[in-house]
C-alpha cells in the first residue's frame, strides 16, 4: 500500500527549458554568475541614476512572488529581482553551493555580474536573512533595507524535506513524493487568508518547485545553521521591518526583535496577513514601502 501511495504521489522532474517558455517574463534576463545561469527580472525606468530594489524570495518560491511590489514600484525605481540557486529558473548550484552565508556571497557576484555597485534590498523569509547578512557583510552595498517575515534568529521549524532525506534509502521515493495538494498546503500554510490563493498561484510554486534540482537542493540546505544572529545589531542601513500578523512559519515576535536590535528600524504589522504579505496583498503594503524607498508622504 506504501508503494503505491508513493507511486500515485510521485512527481518527476520538469524539464527547465518547457518551465522557461511559461514562467518568464518580457524583462526576464540570464546571467552567468559562478557557473549558474541565473534568471532574474529588472524593470524601471531607464535613468541610471534612479534608486534601485533588489528583491530576495524565500524557500520554496521564486522572483514570481514580488510580481505586485513590481508592477507597483517600477515607475519609480529599478527592481531587480532573481531567483536565487536551488530555486525557480535558475535551479541549483553546480556545486551544491546552496547555502544562506554561500548564497549571500553569490548575491555580491550576481549584483557585480549586472553592474549593480550599490542598492536597497528587500528579502521575504530566508532572503531577508540573505539580506540582512549582505547588509552586515557588505554594508558600502546597501542603501536601505526591506526585511519581510525574515529568518534569521533560532527557531523551532519543521524541516520535513530534510527529515525525508535523513531516512538513508527511503529518502529518494520520499523525498519526490510531492502531488499537487502537498504543495497547496504549503502555500496555503504562507497566507494568512488562503481565499486570496489562485490556482495559477499553486500551480506555478509546484512546477518550479519541480524543475530538474530543485527538490533535491531544498531538501539539502542548511537552513537553520551557522547561527549568526549576534550580528544582526551590526545593520546599520535604515530598515522597515514588515510582517504579517497571522505568520504561522516566523512568528512576529521575531519581526519585534529586529526591530528592537537594529538601530534605525521601523516595525510595520499587518492584521490579517501571514507570511509573505507583499506576495498575498501588494495593494496593502506596497504604500509603506514606497514611503521608505522614496521619502514619499
Amino acid at each position: 500500500m506504501l508503494g503505491l501511495a508513493l507511486y500515485a504521489g510521485y512527481e518527476s522532474d520538469r524539464d527547465p527549458e518547457k518551465l522557461r517558455e511559461r514562467y518568464t517574463y518580457p524583462e526576464s534576463e540570464f546571467v552567468t554568475v559562478d557557473g549558474l545561469t541565473v534568471h532574474y527580472r529588472d524593470t524601471g525606468p531607464e535613468d541610471p541614476n534612479a534608486p534601485t530594489l533588489v528583491c530576495c524570495h524565500g524557500v520554496f518560491a521564486s522572483l514570481h512572488t514580488w510580481e505586485g511590489w513590481t508592477d507597483e514600484l517600477s515607475s519609480a525605481m529599478r527592481v531587480v529581482s532573481l531567483d536565487l540557486p536551488g530555486f525557480g529558473l535558475t535551479g541549483p548550484h553546480p556545486e551544491g553551493r546552496n547555502g544562506i552565508q554561500e548564497t549571500v556571497n553569490f548575491l555580491a557576484a550576481f549584483l557585480d555580474a549586472i553592474g549593480i555597485e550599490r542598492a536597497s534590498l528587500a528579502g521575504s523569509s530566508r532572503g531577508g536573512e540573505i539580506a540582512w547578512r549582505f547588509a552586515v557583510d557588505y554594508p558600502n552595498r546597501v542603501d536601505r533595507l526591506v526585511l519581510i517575515g525574515a529568518a534569521g534568529y533560532p527557531r523551532k521549524e519543521t524541516r520535513w524535506l530534510r527529515r525525508i532525506r535523513d531516512l538513508g534509502p527511503l529518502s529518494w521515493p520520499l523525498q519526490y513524493f510531492t502531488p499537487r495538494p502537498l504543495t497547496e498546503v504549503v502555500v496555503r500554510k504562507a497566507y494568512g487568508n488562503p481565499a486570496r490563493i489562485v490556482p495559477e498561484t499553486v500551480t506555478r510554486y509546484h512546477e518550479l518547485l519541480l524543475r530538474a534540482g530543485n527538490r533535491d537542493a531544498i531538501a539539502n540546505l542548511d537552513v537553520q545553521t551557522g547561527d549568526r544572529s549576534a550580528d544582526v545589531p551590526r545593520v546599520d542601513a535604515p530598515t522597515l521591518v514588515l510582517w504579517g500578523s497571522e505568520d504561522v512559519v516566523i512568528p512576529p515576535a521575531h519581526g519585534e526583535r529586529f526591530a528592537r536590535e537594529i538601530s534605525d528600524a521601523e516595525l510595520v504589522v499587518y492584521q490579517g496577513l501571514g507570511h509573505i504579505p507583499m506576495e498575498e496583498d501588494p495593494k496593502r503594503t506596497v504604500p509603506d514601502v514606497r514611503t521608505f524607498l522614496l521619502d514619499e508622504e
